[in-house]
């Protein structure tokens, strides 16, 4: 009776933690999700004309190498390809929301998603990191493993408790 309290004790501390990564999984599914509905929003349009008034508003210059880059990419969009992108954003945002769903509840299956989701961008945002370091990358690094290193620490956890529950 005493270890069961305990243990619901540890669970309910553990709750906010859960709860914070479920909101930052929310936060990532909504901003992919915007941005699939701004990429819609682009079809039957000339993404050029666009693109041009996007990087004149964000006070990118004509003559800085990103202006030509994202404009050669904006050349090539064409409504297929646009549609194909916001279906991919659409599917990474309802992953995301239903981790974040699984999360909130305290689901094992949501902690191992959150894991498995968050161990497979380490290489890339190492990657990244070793190419040109900035904070917000570090910062980004920093709160990804964070994150994995928690989901682990809860899944050994009650790896644990289940074993001593057996003895």
């Amino acid at each position: 009776m005493l270890s069961s309290r305990l243990r619901q004790f540890g669970e309910k501390r553990q709750l906010p933690a859960l709860r914070m990564v479920a909101s930052f999984e929310l936060a990532k599914g909504l901003v992919v999700l915007l941005a699939a509905v701004g990429l819609l929003s682009l079809a039957h349009r000339d993404v050029w004309d666009v693109s041009a008034a996007l990087l004149r508003l964000l006070h990118i210059h004509h003559t800085n190498h990103y202006w030509d880059v994202f404009l050669k990419l904006a050349n090539r969009a064409k409504d297929q390809k646009l549609w194909l992108v916001a279906v991919g954003c659409v599917l990474y945002s309802s992953l995301r929301f239903v981790e974040s769903y699984g999360l909130w509840g305290a689901r094992p299956w949501a902690e191992w998603m959150a894991f498995i989701s968050g161990a497979f961008y380490l290489p890339f945002e190492l990657y990244e990191l070793a190419r040109r370091v900035t904070a917000i990358r570090a910062a980004i690094l920093a709160a990804n493993v964070a994150i994995v290193l928690y989901m682990l620490f809860l899944r050994l956890q009650a790896r644990e408790q289940r074993r001593r529950a057996k003895v």
